[in-house]
């Protein structure tokens, strides 16, 4: 480090010199954390609003996250799955409970679906990533596909909505819809047919016997916090069941409390077939995800199909336990009601900036999406001018800002963030 150099610079430096340059933070480095706040390398401290994209669902440092992360250290981290561990059992059980205990608020199988034959026993495939999850999810619905639906092989086709976002690999970014994703990184894996999102008539006619599944976010978060018209969600449930295909929800931001419910699909009063978690169900600590879905559905993978070296190792699943534990609370001071609680603060504040800078707000819980003035600037210049003003967010797609606060955070913290992005924007020319 230079003596011209801020500690700021010097990091920013080293990350210009040795790292990769596939992403274009903000200029601050953090140091620290706890809660919702961080603290950089130059003891500046910040409101996190960005909550790690929903991986820091219940903060910085929660204490039981912490505490179970700290036992497991000192027994072990990793088998592999070449043998057990006595957390893999326990979690997968757990997190099976979980959803379960919340299916009943969706209603049973449509009469005649073919989802009255199945068990009833929810089972989870852990992983570690979102996107692969979403990889797995993929590859277990091909399978279901050629082995229970009688598709030919090779000619499974999965429907898609346009601006949606599931991961970074390959196939994933081969049928995304937007350019800097999918620019240069082709060929691309077949099999995807793309519709727009909210439209359920035009998912129903990409439907054909080769069809099986269909693969939405119950809310695009990376599009911008895109909300689906009301009846969207129970029109793609009525279209898999005729069609007689799996509805494949990925939570992996909207899941796990972030709208105020456990799952996002299930708050419109639909059941997915395959849900695909990930982030916050690591507790901001390890990387963990999972496929969750019907035993009959996940029951197609056999032993050498599909595989993970640290997918549910003992550390991530002691972590995961522990946020089982605090979503499973569901009374007034649970995560899940403090998120709609609060999230009643943060939409009622936004609104009132809609015609002041703002075009247009959207989103539920402590999720929301600001579409800002493009005549004042662009969300980068938003989020640096409330970065300025001690608040991080993260802009996407032109002049549109996302807000997702850790569910921890105060009221006294949100009404701060309303205040900083309102000062902001008088910041902006």
């Amino acid at each position: 480090m230079t003596t011209t150099e801020t500690a700021t610079e010097h990091h920013e430096h080293l990350v210009e010199q040795y790292s990769a340059h596939n992403y274009h933070p903000l200029p601050v480095v953090v140091a620290q954390a706890h809660g919702s706040r961080v603290t950089d390398v130059e003891g500046r401290e910040f409101l996190d609003c960005l909550a790690g994209y929903s991986a820091l669902n219940f903060g910085h440092g929660h204490p039981d996250l912490l505490a179970a992360a700290h036992r497991q250290l000192d027994r072990v981290t990793l088998t592999s799955r070449a043998f057990g561990s006595d957390q893999l059992g326990p979690f997968c059980a757990e997190l099976s409970g979980l959803l379960g205990r919340h299916a009943e608020n969706s209603g049973p199988p449509a009469p005649g679906s073919y989802r009255e034959s199945w068990s009833g026993r929810l089972t989870v495939l852990p992983m570690n990533t979102g996107a692969e999850a979403v990889e797995s999810g993929i590859k277990v619905a091909r399978k279901w596909g050629y082995e229970v639906k009688g598709v030919p092989v090779d000619r499974a086709q999965i429907v898609v909505t346009a601006g949606g976002f599931h991961g970074r690999t390959t196939t994933i970014v081969g049928f995304s819809t937007d350019p800097d994703a999918r620019g240069g990184f082709g060929p691309f894996t077949p099999g995807f047919v793309v519709v727009p999102y909210g439209d359920a008539a035009a998912l129903e006619a990409a439907i054909t016997p080769d069809t099986v599944a269909v693969l939405v976010e119950p809310i695009q978060g990376e599009a911008g916090v895109v909300v689906p018209p009301a009846g969207y969600l129970p029109a793609v449930r009525a279209v898999c069941d005729a069609a007689r295909v799996l509805f494949v929800a990925d939570e992996v931001q909207s899941g796990l409390g972030r709208t105020g419910h456990l799952l996002a699909t299930r708050a419109t009063g639909v059941d997915a077939d395959v849900y695909l978690l990930g982030k916050a169900l690591g507790g901001g600590i390890m990387p963990l995800s999972a496929v969750v879905a019907d035993a009959d559905v996940l029951g197609v993978l056999h032993p050498g199909q599909h595989g993970s070296t640290f997918g549910g190792n003992p550390l991530a699943c002691a972590v995961g336990r522990a946020v089982i534990t605090l979503l499973a609370d569901e009374g007034p001071a649970g995560m899940l009601a403090r998120a709609r609680r609060l999230g009643d603060v943060l939409h009622g504040r936004l609104a009132a900036l809609v015609g002041h800078g703002v075009v247009a707000v959207r989103g539920t819980g402590l999720w929301a999406g600001v579409d800002v003035d493009p005549r004042l600037g662009t969300g980068r210049d938003v989020s640096e001018a409330m970065m300025r003003r001690g608040v991080l967010v993260k802009d996407t797609h032109g002049s549109t800002i996302r807000l997702s606060p850790p569910l921890v955070i105060t009221e006294r913290e949100l009404h701060e963030a309303v205040d900083a992005l309102t000062g902001a924007l008088s910041d902006l020319p």
